[in-house]
């Protein structure tokens, strides 16, 4: 089944539960999708939607942190219980020594490619490889962060 087909089927799931915190984080979830899919012209597969999510998270995450620092309990919790529904669907996170190996790989063949050593005037290219390989598995600051530490040593 497709991402996007577990998502529609979970949201009667909430609706059939009442459950008005679930249902309203993964109608957001669609309406990002659809909108996508209206902008762009394209039905989206599952790396797609995967990317949404990973960008609903990424703003969730900053939400929770501006509410934080203004002492309002109240949106953060909202955003949170988002955030858990959100999370729910993307795949198991990649931990750091996985991360590491991953971009090894691609560095090493990127370099064998290109025929030189990579450097850091190839971060582009080597994103580009790593945004493909790693959709929706890691953290993508974290892996940025990774990236400019393996092309500087």
């Amino acid at each position: 089944m497709a991402l996007k087909d577990q998502i529609t089927e979970d949201m009667k799931s909430a609706m059939r539960a009442k459950d008005a915190m679930r249902l309203g984080a993964i109608r957001l979830l669609l309406a990002a999708c659809k909108q996508k899919e209206v902008d762009e012209r394209v039905m989206l597969d599952d790396i797609a939607v995967l990317a949404i999510i990973d960008k609903l998270v990424k703003q969730r995450k900053d939400s929770i942190a501006a509410f934080t620092t203004a002492q309002r309990q109240d949106l953060v919790d909202k955003e949170a219980a988002e955030l858990v529904v959100l999370e729910a669907y993307l795949p198991q996170r990649m931990d750091g020594a996985q991360i590491q190996a991953e971009i090894q790989a691609i560095v090493s063949a990127l370099a064998a490619e290109l025929g030189r050593k990579v450097g850091a005037a190839d971060m582009g290219k080597v994103m580009g490889q790593v945004k493909i390989r790693l959709a929706g598995k890691a953290d993508m600051g974290q892996v940025s962060g990774a990236v400019k530490a393996a092309l500087a040593g």
